[in-house]
């Protein structure tokens, strides 16, 4: 591949991530207040006025505008464009991790859909089904595909392995004690283990660590600080979402360094 079709690739995927991106903050601020997402259209939600393409371009409308809307002059969040950013450079990183190989698209829609549901959880303790429900069917056609095109099937018997367990043992604890764990968790247990467990049980195995680990560091460190009760529930999909992410981009050298399988 020659250096400008690899750099015009490279900036394709980019310009990808920041569109995604756009459209994840659509689906975070209205899903989880049932609202649709085609209509009405883009609008200020401080004063309701539609928004026009020239608003809509990602991260360069929000510094051509000079933070705040057009039409109201209120401060638009920094979110949006953390999140196009943010979308972008998981796109771009997930590039260079799996190169522009079958199941690349598959990984692209699978960190989409964490990073939306990590921030709504962040926000509203809420894992939406809808959202873990698209993400898994496109996640599982797409590895399906990917699978195809390789004649390799045992990676897609071991990720729905993988995610039937982790989401099994998800369930039982949510059984046993619900105070400690959403049954939200349980359903993105088996969007986590398939995505994971398609690359390999170690990935699964890291993801899950990490995840934990993750967990507890914040939390205790929230304690220690007085921002967080002991009795107060935190959003563990945050960490599920991290952590998985994490192993994603960092699996094979955490699978080499403690000699987890592949």
């Amino acid at each position: 591949m020659s250096g400008a079709l690899a750099t015009t690739l490279w900036v394709v995927i980019g310009c990808a991530g920041l569109a995604v991106g756009s459209f994840l903050n659509v689906v975070i601020y209205r899903v989880p207040r049932h609202e649709s997402l085609l209509r009405p259209g883009s609008h200020c939600p401080d004063c309701g006025h539609e928004l026009s393409a020239r608003d809509n371009v990602p991260v360069v409308s929000w510094l051509m505008l000079r933070r705040r809307c057009r039409y109201c002059r209120e401060p638009i969040a920094a979110r949006y464009p953390s999140v196009e950013l943010g979308t972008m450079a998981l796109f771009l990183v997930a590039t260079a991790r799996l190169g522009l190989s079958a199941p690349l698209p598959a990984y692209l829609i699978w960190l989409s859909g964490l990073l939306a549901l990590a921030l709504i959880d962040a926000e509203h303790l809420v894992l939406p089904r809808s959202i873990v429900y698209v993400t898994f069917a496109l996640t599982e056609v797409l590895l399906l595909g990917a699978s195809a095109a390789a004649h390799d099937w045992r990676r897609l018997g071991v990720a729905a392995l993988c995610g039937v367990i982790w989401s099994g043992v998800f369930f039982v604890i949510n059984f046993l004690s619900p105070r400690y764990l959403g049954f939200g968790d349980v359903r993105l247990a088996l969007l986590l283990g398939v995505g994971l467990g398609w690359l390999g049980v170690g990935h699964v195995i890291v993801g899950f660590f990490l995840a934990n680990l993750l967990g507890a560091l914040i939390g205790l460190s929230l304690i220690a600080a007085g921002k967080l009760r002991r009795d107060q529930p935190i959003p563990y999909g945050i960490f599920l979402a991290t952590g998985s992410a994490l192993a994603l981009f960092l699996g094979p050298a955490l699978e080499g360094w403690v000699h987890l399988p592949s």
